[in-house]
């Protein structure tokens, strides 16, 4: 089964890393710009588009780059077992 693996987009004006299952985009972990300072500056989003159904891509924000990391994880692990059950 291929891992997740994660490179910064050098296209991007902030910062902003795509995540990778295989060979294929499975989204992003990027600094939010523009947001109030007393909110999270990080924003992640699981799931494939085109490809997904309505209601299975998940996306949240967090206080640290590392903890977005953890929670797209946990979220592809929710997500890629749905996906499984097909």
């Amino acid at each position: 089964m291929p891992e997740l693996t994660r490179r910064r987009s050098i296209d991007a004006r902030e910062e902003c890393w795509h995540v990778y299952y295989g060979g294929v985009l499975a989204g992003t972990i990027l600094i939010r710009s523009g947001n109030p300072h007393d909110e999270d500056p990080w924003e992640w989003h699981c799931g494939f588009y085109p490809g997904c159904h309505p209601g299975e891509h998940q996306n949240g924000t967090a206080a640290s780059f590392e903890e977005a990391g953890a929670d797209f994880e946990d979220a592809w692990q929710v997500f890629f077992g749905e996906t499984n059950r097909g």
